[in-house]
């Protein structure tokens, strides 16, 4: 609501920054344009910029800092060629449900007309349909409460970004202040349905949950395991899951499930009840036939995203937050369970060592091997930040995360997210900026890694601890394996040889250093994590 007093007028940017103050959005994640400079004149002592070099850098930053302080960041991109080149992240951003406010400078209203240099035709369909609301005031006194509509949209489960287009001559006009609200985020499941998922749950012989990444965002990991143990329910975590939502060493962790109709349908096999809690039923990334469960269970689905509840192709869905859910779920009488089978997880990975190798110059060192080190060497609360497709499958048994808010990963499947995601979660997690707090690493491909390599220099410059993983194969080795889905023998413009990891990591301000040896794993992964600044640690693998 505005106050309507004509003596209360200020200029547009004050009330908008006394509103992101408001909000807690004091950090602005940008790369500047001239489009945005008038935003920024007077720039106030309590706020702070955080720079990326590239677009899709800054919106990589935001999203881990947004996921890591559980509210939203502010992005301010330039016009529509910054748009472009953030569109990879905010894509990202979009599948990840992660709440962004994004604004991009529109260049002087008098001059639209006429087409002027660095303009955006149509500014609000650009970064559509990968926002959840997108628009340019009709009125110049109209951008802050646009800008209260952006950020209660994208607080509002599904969270997701937002957008708003600011033509650069409104800053300086006068609007009358836009007074914060207090808007609900929690959705109340339907009793009716939840009763009928809580009478099921009792029922059946032997239940088995799929928990995805929901239950991360909505904090609600206490609730499951509590909810697994009273119903002796194996878990499994959903397929590409881009958060740990169970404790993976639990005795009714069950592992991960694999993106393919038929398998899923195969180890869910035996299970006469299945419950989705904060996961799609289910995520695909081949072509496959048949039923979505094994035939003879039932479904149902807790999920806070009607869209997706909307195309589940089976079963029952209750939208809901998922922490309200599952606490409604065990407020009911807990019922003897006992004449169940007892219900045991996986196993425990087997302990790897080194490969002997007889090409000179070689690595010896497996990716099982790297991550078997990294695991027993990272501090219990240390936070990973994913994006090595190669070896997530190996990740999954070599690396298991057991306290919550530990893992993010990229939910799009594309890459350039989660290097800078890291620097991210890196800022949020610091105190007061420095270098305190719990360490983050950034497990990464090598392909990957190059998709946003400017985000060393960021984290650098803002006196970051961060340690950067890069596992070194010299391909896109993803790519390799998939193209046998195809029936094909090798895929075209996979390999990358002669990249320098650590010189890079040196020119942004950090430090770096290439492993070739397993004898020399260990004391280079240790000093990185122990270290301060920027660490890198290239790992060559066989």
């Amino acid at each position: 609501m505005t106050s309507g007093a004509s003596d209360n007028r200020v200029t547009v940017r004050e009330a908008t920054l006394a509103l992101l103050r408001s909000f807690g959005l004091t950090s602005v994640f940008g790369n500047p344009g001239s489009t945005e400079l008038p935003m920024f004149r007077d720039f106030p002592s309590d706020f702070r910029y955080v720079l990326g070099l590239q677009e899709a850098v800054v919106v990589g930053i935001a999203d881990g800092y947004a996921q890591a302080t559980r509210n939203a960041a502010l992005v301010n991109l330039h016009s529509a060629v910054g748009v472009g080149h953030a569109m990879g992240n905010i894509f990202t951003a979009y599948k990840n449900r992660t709440p962004l406010v994004i604004t991009a400078g529109q260049q002087a209203r008098s001059i639209l007309p006429y087409e002027p240099f660095l303009f955006s035709t149509q500014a609000t369909e650009l970064p559509r349909p990968y926002v959840k609301w997108s628009c340019e005031p009709a009125r110049a006194e109209d951008v802050p409460a646009a800008i209260a509509r952006a950020y209660y949209t994208a607080m509002q489960p599904p969270c997701g970004p937002t957008f708003v287009s600011i033509p650069v001559d409104d800053w300086d006009q006068l609007t009358d202040p836009v007074l914060p609200r207090a808007v609900s985020r929690s959705l109340r499941p339907d009793a009716v349905l939840l009763d009928t998922v809580g009478a099921a749950l009792e029922k059946c012989s032997r239940p088995v949950f799929v928990v995805g990444a929901a239950v991360a965002r909505d904090g609600a990991w206490n609730e499951v395991i509590a909810l697994a143990e009273r119903h002796q329910a194996l878990v499994w975590a959903s397929p590409m899951s881009a958060r740990n939502s169970f404790p993976e060493r639990h005795r009714l962790f069950a592992g991960f499930l694999p993106a393919n109709r038929e398998r899923i349908v195969e180890l869910l096999g035996g299970h006469d009840l299945v419950v989705a809690l904060g996961s799609p039923v289910f995520t695909y990334h081949t072509e496959g036939f048949g039923p979505h469960v094994p035939v003879g269970a039932e479904l149902f689905q807790l999920i806070d995203d009607p869209d997706m509840a909307a195309w589940t192709p089976v079963g029952t869905s209750v939208v809901c937050s998922l922490k309200q859910g599952i606490t409604d779920l065990l407020a009911r009488p807990e019922r003897d369970v006992r004449k169940r089978p007892a219900a045991q997880g996986r196993s425990a990975a087997p302990r790897v060592s080194p490969e002997t190798t007889s090409s000179r110059g070689g690595s010896d060192i497996t990716v099982e091997y790297l991550l078997q080190t990294l695991s027993e060497l990272r501090p219990p609360d240390s936070i990973v930040v994913e994006e090595a497709p190669t070896a997530r499958p190996v990740m999954h048994r070599y690396l298991p995360f057991d306290r919550a808010d530990t893992f993010f990963t990229c939910a799009s499947g594309g890459l350039g997210h989660s290097l800078p995601a890291a620097v991210g979660v890196a800022l949020a997690r610091s105190r007061e900026g420095s270098a305190s707090g719990p360490r983050i690493i950034a497990l990464m491909g090598d392909g990957s890694a190059m998709y946003s390599i400017q985000a060393l220099w960021t984290a650098a410059q803002l006196g970051l601890s961060l340690t950067v993983v890069v596992i070194n194969n010299s391909s896109y080795a993803a790519l390799n394996e998939f193209a046998r889905h195809f029936n094909m023998p090798g895929a075209v413009g996979t390999s990358l040889p002669g990249i320098d990891f650590t010189a890079l990591a040196t020119a942004q301000g950090g430090s770096g250093v290439r492993v070739t040896r397993a004898a020399d794993l260990a004391t280079a992964l240790r000093d990185a994590i122990e270290g301060t600044g920027v660490r890198l640690v290239e790992v060559v693998t066989t």
